[in-house]
């Protein structure tokens, strides 16, 4: 056994209920003064609840998925303006993502509250979209320093987004075990997530307001995110990166449909990763514990309901064959990414 495994520096509290007293401790700790709120107006009265008692110089709404890079000047404008000191950002991946562009420039400390299952807290990568083009990278400074999980605000996302949400989860899970820098203990916890992902996501299901599946769900996200941070990207993530900023695809749809293409392609390639996750889904291979909760969470089925058109999908192969990582346990060619891209858009059983 040879292998190196990086762990990121980040403080994770984990309290139903307790997110603004979290929140509140975690200001406390870095000092700051003049706390910059980022939160979409659909989480607004969530963040009011969870910045109660720290100081609080702004608050800044305009929260665009994918984060075009005009959007995340304005946020780094109105940070510098407002002399703040630290961010609190209180949404799904795209908050996330916009307080990640705005660290990226000025450094600014990041506290993030997920409401979501998006993962985007735990690692250090960033993603800005200019035109059509998505950008991502690493960078150290972008990590939240803290992240406080509350699975009561995860209360009032629709169980269709929960699903999404969750999926798209699963897929840092899964993208790990095969990702360019995939270890034993990135397995380990991706793993577990598997685990978690799939007997909270029925629970959530069953009974939305119910907190045992949303705990158990937002516990599986956060190790599939901790797990894809020290991993990297893999072939799913390069796919859905392209779809997202070529075509503005939702995010978390996308990683939901795409999703069992990619395992029907990679797991037969990878011994170890198939018998983890048949394990991890209780089931005689990754694929059919995959598609059982698929259709157990009625989970969303093609890319052609979500705005992509068949006409495109030559070019996103095009687009995404320069980015394939070469640790794929399958080799992509344009042939066999054509018709996972086809079987996608189409919502065709995976073979």
């Amino acid at each position: 056994m040879q292998f190196v495994h990086e762990s990121l520096p980040q403080r994770v509290l984990f309290e139903s209920g307790g997110a603004a007293t979290g929140v509140a401790s975690e200001v406390e700790r870095l000092g700051a003064r003049r706390v910059m709120v980022l939160a979409a107006p659909a989480e607004a009265s969530i963040a009011d609840q969870v910045t109660t008692g720290i100081p609080v110089v702004m608050r800044h709404d305009d929260v665009v998925m994918h984060v075009p890079t005009h959007v995340a000047e304005k946020a780094r404008e109105a940070a510098l303006a407002a002399e703040a000191d630290a961010l609190v950002c209180v949404g799904g991946g795209s908050t996330t993502g916009l307080a990640k562009a705005v660290a990226l420039s000025t450094r600014l400390p990041i506290v993030a509250v997920p409401t979501t299952y998006a993962g985007s807290e735990a690692t250090a990568v960033w993603g800005l979209t200019q035109g059509a083009v998505k950008k991502t990278g690493t960078d150290a400074v972008v990590l939240p320093r803290a992240v406080v999980y509350d699975a009561t605000l995860t209360l009032s996302l629709s169980v269709e987004m929960s699903i999404a949400s969750g999926l798209n989860a699963l897929a840092h899970c899964i993208d790990s075990l095969w990702a360019p820098k995939a270890d034993p203990i990135n397995a380990a916890f991706a793993a577990e997530g598997v685990r978690a992902l799939n007997t909270g996501l029925p629970q959530v299901a069953d009974a939305p307001t119910g907190l045992a599946g949303r705990e158990q769900t937002l516990y599986g996200a956060y190790l599939a995110a901790a797990a894809f941070a020290s991993a990297g990207s893999g072939l799913h993530h390069k796919i859905c990166h392209v779809l997202g900023g070529m075509y503005n695809l939702p995010h978390a749809q996308t990683h939901a449909v795409v999703l069992p293409q990619v395992v029907a392609l990679n797991a037969p390639g990878d011994d170890d990763a198939e018998r983890r996750l048949a394990a991890s889904f209780a089931s005689e291979s990754a694929l059919a514990g995959l598609m059982a909760l698929r259709n157990q969470v009625k989970a969303p089925g093609a890319l052609r309901d979500f705005g992509l058109k068949a006409s495109q999908i030559a070019d996103a192969v095009q687009a995404i064959l320069p980015v394939v990582p070469t640790t794929n346990p399958t080799p992509v060619t344009s042939e066999n990414l054509t018709a996972l891209l086809r079987a996608a858009w189409e919502g065709s059983e995976p073979q």
